[in-house]
């Protein structure tokens, strides 16, 4: 599997800090809404192991409120620009619109992260327009409502089914096989049980093709199977990366870079041992 991402090959796994400039996230809203601490926890997530930073300007968590397009490019812009001008890192933008896309690439970013896989009107033809990677995640219903009541015949097929035709839709509207990124959408329109099943069937994604994301870091899943609240989720977000990389995930998304990091170098040495044998 490989991705056009700058210097990024995959050929070990990588870790996508999360730098969410929103007041609502369900982990760190508020947090980094003013650019100096924005670019200080960049900096942070880069020296601690970081190979992406995912800048991301509206919530998609159940229940938060929508954001104008304008209100994101002003939140998300200005911390790429300073992101790509004081460090040697890949960026991605976490947006679901076009405007955004196009004014984030334009700042430096090198990777659009879709919670609604190029759907929304307008978003496939300007990915196509700027040529840079993509990562597509699966999402049953809307970001407020997804919650509710998500249904499924099969949650592992459905996925599959979901992202092979997002995959076929977007190279045939251009965008090469080698820019794309398909992440299962752990906490998007899921029951915990579809979570756990999907976390379990990891292996069955990569038949699709292009490498795997998962983003599962402090989400209520984990909270619902430790009795912890979002910021007692470390240990638990660490060991999914762990169970998710050994299931042949690529690139895995974190609020905790710095242990995700040597957890992750702990777990390719055993499995580069183990392919050895």
């Amino acid at each position: 599997m490989s991705l056009r991402l700058g210097a990024i090959t995959l050929e070990y796994p990588a870790v996508m800090g999360i730098l969410n400039t929103t007041p609502d996230s369900f982990s760190d809203g508020g947090l980094f809404m003013a650019p100096g601490v924005a670019i200080m926890h960049a900096e942070q997530m880069a020296a601690a192991g970081a190979a992406i930073i995912d800048v991301g300007g509206e919530s998609t968590r159940p229940g938060a409120k929508d954001v104008s397009e304008q209100e994101e490019i002003d939140r998300v812009v200005p911390v790429i620009e300073v992101i790509r001008s004081a460090l040697d890192i890949a960026v991605s933008v976490d947006t679901s619109k076009p405007g955004v896309m196009r004014a984030a690439v334009a700042a430096g970013a090198t990777m659009i992260n879709d919670v609604r896989a190029l759907r929304a009107e307008g978003a496939l033809e300007a990915a196509a327009e700027l040529q840079q990677a993509v990562c597509l995640i699966h999402m049953q219903g809307q970001p407020r409502t997804m919650q509710q009541d998500p249904q499924y015949d099969d949650v592992v097929a459905d996925v599959i089914q979901f992202l092979h035709e997002r995959v076929s839709e977007c190279t045939q509207a251009g965008i090469a096989e080698e820019l794309l990124v398909i992440d299962p959408g752990f906490g998007f329109g899921k029951t915990p049980e579809d979570n756990i099943e999907l976390l379990a069937n990891l292996r069955q994604l990569l038949e699709i093709g292009p490498p795997l994301l998962i983003g599962i870091s402090r989400k209520s899943t984990l909270g619902m199977l430790t009795g912890r609240e979002v910021d007692e989720r470390r240990p638990a977000s660490v060991a999914a990366a762990v169970l998710a990389v050994d299931r042949g995930a690529s690139i895995v998304r974190a609020h905790d870079v710095a242990e995700t990091v040597d957890a992750l170098r702990v777990a390719r040495a055993v499995i580069e041992s183990d392919k050895r044998r």
